[in-house]
């Protein structure tokens, strides 16, 4: 029967794996925010070496697939499951996240620049205090766009035998044999995933209003 996928240990299996989902996701979002920070500035400003690197980085990770990035740090780093999880998923949105970056610094007027210079502040203190906070307000939408993303791909990680969301949800399905049952263990999934997603939109949403009042 239907009800009995919704019996209370189920339903904390899944939360389990909802927890590793989030520690996956919000691990991921941390370090990619910070490493496509990097990334992007390095490329905008076009600092010699690291520049280049950043731009051949950012080359190569866009054209991969986030699937091969997870096997190959699973299986070729001494990382556990759930850190070599946001490991991979790091490396792979930090490139997009980098683009982003550099959109939004490319929005910024060179009279910013300009100004800044005037009153005798060096490159830091222009990125700090001018030119990073206006760009990361313009790109909020498109960076939470990623935030959704992360999440969404960190079902990935199911395929290297850890146990977040998605990986519950298959384990799950090998105890019960009805379509259903089975229909109604992919549903659950896909509303969690869908009310994880849609809040995270919500925030976007709100916090753009906000910056823009």
């Amino acid at each position: 029967m239907i009800s009995d996928v919704f019996q209370s240990y189920n339903i904390l299996f899944l939360l389990e794996g909802l927890k590793i989902t989030l520690e996956i996701g919000v691990g991921s979002i941390i370090c990619s925010v910070i490493f496509g920070t990097v990334l992007g500035v390095s490329c905008h400003l076009k600092i010699p070496v690291l520049g280049q690197i950043s731009t051949i980085y950012i080359d190569i990770i866009r054209n991969l697939p986030c699937l091969l990035l997870v096997l190959v740090v699973r299986f070729l780093t001494p990382l556990p499951p759930v850190w070599s999880g946001i490991a991979a998923m790091s490396i792979f949105t930090a490139a997009t996240m980098a683009e982003v970056v550099r959109g939004g610094l490319n929005a910024i007027p060179k009279g910013q620049y300009e100004a800044a210079y005037s009153q005798g502040m060096n490159h830091y203190q222009i990125m700090r205090y001018i030119v990073l906070p206006q760009a990361y307000r313009n790109i909020i939408p498109p960076m939470m766009s990623e935030f959704t993303t992360i999440i969404k791909d960190s079902s990935f990680v199911w395929a290297v035998g850890t146990e977040e969301l998605t990986g519950k949800g298959m384990i799950l399905i090998g105890k019960y044999s009805e379509t259903g049952q089975l229909f109604a263990i992919f549903g659950t999934v896909a509303l969690i995933y869908f009310i994880l997603n849609y809040s995270l939109s919500l925030l976007a949403r709100w916090e753009y209003r906000r910056l823009r009042v």
